[in-house]
């Protein structure tokens, strides 16, 4: 039997491998690391055993499902299906509310209309009036308190649910004139109506340009801004006396709305959406800061 050989430097002995007079020393490996080894190994046996492990040959399908026949799936079957349940409850019960302060007085039931309303939000609405509801030109701000058609809940819920020109039966619906492509009035008549209404929201104007288009604002206007200029939300006229526009106060812009009239469309959500989600969504677009 060949005698060991020990590396004199550090006293190790080799395994008898060398590579360009390089010898390879016999170090075991530490204790530790052989403990965690076996014991992986015994754990992944007990494993196999226990849970589903083996996928099937080829061409065979299934796999082994272990003595626990344990499933995941089954499992997020079993948490959906009672998050289903216990938002089951929370929808009737939200239903059932009779007003926002009921909601409000609810924090329970106000934070789950909020988050479902929040979610229904980003997938729907965000696009045209900004994530946090801010809107752009031509798309209202839901942060402020300006109103074409109510800021209520219920008058928001009926909001999105039918739509503002939708096509929709029972969608809102105001027509703002083309006072000048159609012909109704004349050129001048118009740039004197934008003095006007510049006016009754405080803006710079040339005041007898303003005197002269005041019958005319009352002859052609009023019956939807009121004589006052402050709107009326029954018919989605907007109050022209304060600083919050939809497409804009300066001149340019109102001559042009003057000139083509607008005509922006809401979609109705009631085909899309169900009854539940349209009132979550009202509830988060009151929240958002403008509702009254």
């Amino acid at each position: 039997m060949a005698e060991k050989e020990i590396d004199e430097p550090t006293g190790t002995e080799t395994t008898g491998h060398a590579w360009d007079g390089i010898k390879e020393l016999n170090n075991p490996l530490p204790r530790w690391w052989l403990i965690v080894f076996w014991v992986t190994v015994v754990w992944s046996i007990g494993y196999w055993v226990l849970m589903p492990a083996w996928p099937g040959l080829p061409g065979i399908g299934g796999y082994t499902k272990g003595v626990r026949d344990h499933s995941e799936r089954a499992n997020v079957t079993e948490a959906v299906a009672a998050l289903d349940a216990q938002r089951a409850d929370d929808t009737r019960r939200l239903l059932a509310a009779p007003d926002m302060q009921a909601i409000e007085n609810d924090p329970d039931l106000q934070a789950f209309a909020l988050a479902a309303g929040e979610s229904l939000f980003g997938d729907n609405c965000a696009t045209c009036h900004g994530a946090g509801g801010q809107g752009f030109k031509g798309y209202p701000n839901l942060n402020d308190d300006s109103w074409l058609w109510g800021g209520q809940l219920e008058e928001i819920r009926q909001t999105l649910r039918y739509g503002i020109r939708s096509g929709h039966e029972n969608a809102h619906l105001s027509i703002m004139q083309a006072f000048g492509s159609d012909g109704l009035l004349p050129r001048e008549t118009v740039d004197d109506l934008v003095h006007y209404v510049r006016g009754l929201s405080g803006q710079e104007h040339d005041g007898t340009a303003a005197e002269r288009a005041a019958p005319v604002f009352q002859a052609q206007c009023a019956q939807c801004h009121g004589s006052d200029g402050k709107g009326d939300q029954s018919q989605g006229a907007p109050n022209l006396t304060d600083p919050i526009w939809l497409y804009g106060g300066d001149a340019m812009t109102i001559r042009e709305t003057l000139w083509n009239g607008r005509g922006g469309v809401m979609p109705a959500w009631e085909e899309r959406l169900s009854e539940e989600e349209i009132l979550a969504l009202a509830v988060y677009v009151h929240s958002l800061g403008g509702g009254e």
